[in-house]
């Protein structure tokens, strides 16, 4: 594993999840450091990570005053991986919707990549436990991004990926602004944009276990709107 890696993980009441998921992260991976970025959450997340970052300093802590959404919060991550000289970044959910296992087959991809998506679709559709109604929506979502856009991926709205640290870079990321979905095909987009190579690497997706889904008709609606703003500025060459 990479000298400097890191894994951000944000939460907003998760402590059932992140109790169990930062250690396991710790015990699977020697060189890995866990960033959790917390919009306070009411449950005591933030209080739970404050406690084991005292006890382990691979264990990082990001709090903030409020619930503020899942773009700022990976945008706050990657702003203290760069500030600290991190090579790899992930984003990972705290929910176990992503398997901890997978984030050796990421990096593997990421030596030769410069992101590397953990990508639902494509080798067909490995998702588990969704309801017809949630899958639907997020499989033509990315039919719709690749359409529009003309982004050569399969998957461009998961929130499993590992970067290089010069793609984070390279995107100005006071100019990310989308939440969501929208932030994950922003990012990508944006990383395609600028001549990076991306990978998709297939995993399975899980359905949460515990707690309750952030998804919201909010989060849809921007994602459907992002598409288009990307496309004219990409024109207009003002990405």
């Amino acid at each position: 594993m990479p000298e400097k890696t890191l894994l951000i993980i944000p939460t907003y009441n998760e402590l059932e999840n992140i109790s169990r998921i930062v250690p396991e992260l710790l015990s699977m991976y020697e060189n890995l450091d866990v960033l959790v970025v917390d919009d306070n959450s009411p449950d005591g997340t933030g209080n739970h990570i404050e406690q084991l970052t005292v006890q382990n300093p691979r264990i990082k802590l990001i709090r903030r005053e409020r619930k503020l959404g899942l773009g700022t919060a990976y945008i706050a991550g990657f702003r203290y991986a760069l500030q600290h000289n991190y090579d790899y970044i992930f984003e990972m959910d705290a929910d176990y919707s992503h398997d901890p296992k997978e984030v050796k087959n990421l990096l593997n991809a990421a030596s030769t990549y410069d992101l590397v998506l953990g990508s639902r679709y494509i080798r067909g559709v490995n998702v588990i436990n969704w309801p017809m109604r949630r899958l639907l929506l997020s499989y033509f979502a990315n039919k719709y991004t690749r359409f529009i856009t003309g982004l050569p991926v399969q998957d461009a709205t998961g929130g499993f990926k590992c970067f290089r640290k010069k793609v984070l870079e390279s995107i100005d990321l006071d100019r990310v602004k989308s939440n969501g979905y929208a932030f994950q095909i922003e990012m990508t987009f944006k990383a395609w944009k600028k001549g990076f190579h991306i990978s998709e690497v297939p995993i399975i997706f899980f359905d949460r276990a515990k707690g309750s889904s952030k998804m919201s008709k909010k989060i849809v609606r921007e994602a459907v709107f992002m598409v288009w703003k990307l496309r004219i500025r990409s024109m207009l060459g003002i990405l």
